[in-house]
């Protein structure tokens, strides 16, 4: 649970960058400018990209970071009301019925009874329209291009009016709106009616120098020419064919993979051997392994050498 004590929204673009930077988020100016905006005009903030550049974790950061409850939705194909919205305890419904029926209770008040929130099983689309004692919480409606698209069509109500109709009751419209991050791959293109609705982001692959600040902070331990070759080797990988790059994610994992390994420095074995968790793909394995990574390792350390040190 969040605690009841929440911190202010940022009250400028600084702050948010500062917001983010408090939970270990290295954001660039343009995606603390969106997100700050999000925040202060109450618009749901959908961030498209490559899976693995960080598109879940804003949202952990600003529930952290905000001292806010996150909610989560993870998307799926075949998602619908009854797991994302609310559904009705249909057993506890039968017993109360039956209970109901030997007492010889009016059918207007069973009815009444039965369809009351006390029956109710609220899923996270529900649970976030729900008043917090510390303020309204942080939705993360993960991976949207997963769902089908007659659910989308269903959140344009929440997204329009923070409210969902439930046929027995009526309507529930949140007190205060929650924060809404909506997070997609791109793996099927979202409908404009909910793209409208948002505030949009391009979550892009980091640069160099925010990647290896990155680094410093999740993966600490890192000695600086490890966490400078991984990176190289990373954003060179990243300019190459592949099924799949590597996101953030798998250049944290393998650094702190190397970590355990005592590898100070990368060398063809190193990169051999831990490939798989770098790479996700047999296919894009086999093409890295041997002298290409050679090659590519090369090409890095040469580039190192040659950059200017930090004084």
């Amino acid at each position: 649970m969040a605690n009841s004590k929440t911190c202010p929204l940022p009250a400028s673009v600084d702050d948010s960058l500062a917001l983010l930077g408090s939970a270990d988020y290295v954001a660039d100016r343009s995606l603390a400018t969106a997100v700050y905006l999000a925040l202060h005009l109450k618009r749901p903030l959908f961030l498209e990209g490559e899976a693995g550049v960080g598109k879940t974790e804003i949202a952990k950061v600003l529930a952290t970071a905000l001292k806010r409850r996150l909610i989560r939705l993870q998307c799926y194909e075949g998602l619908d009301v009854s797991s994302a919205v609310y559904e009705w305890d249909y057993p506890r419904q039968m017993i109360e019925i039956r209970l109901a029926e030997a007492a010889d209770e009016e059918r207007g008040e069973i009815e009444t009874a039965i369809f009351s929130d006390r029956f109710l099983i609220k899923r996270p689309l529900l649970q976030a329209l729900q008043p917090e004692i510390g303020g309204a919480p942080v939705l993360l409606i993960d991976e949207l291009d997963r769902t089908d698209e007659p659910f989308e069509a269903y959140l344009l109500e929440l997204l329009s009016d923070f409210q969902v109709t439930i046929p027995e009751i009526g309507t529930i419209r949140a007190e205060q709106p929650p924060i809404v991050i909506i997070t997609s791959n791109r793996t099927r293109e979202i409908h404009d009616a909910l793209k409208r609705r948002c505030f949009y982001y391009w979550v892009d692959y980091p640069t160099a120098a925010r990647e290896l600040e990155i680094l410093k902070r999740k993966a600490p331990g890192a000695g600086d020419q490890l966490s400078r070759e991984v990176v190289g080797f990373v954003q060179r990988l990243r300019t190459m064919d592949l099924f799949k790059l590597p996101g953030i994610a798998e250049t944290i994992d393998w650094t702190e993979a190397l970590m355990q390994l005592d590898v100070l420095e990368l060398t063809p074995n190193a990169i051999n051997d831990t490939l798989g968790v770098l790479l996700k793909y047999q296919d894009d394995i086999a093409r890295i392994q041997g002298s290409d990574a050679a090659r590519l390792l090369d090409q890095v350390k040469a580039e190192i050498a040659a950059a200017p040190r930090e004084v």
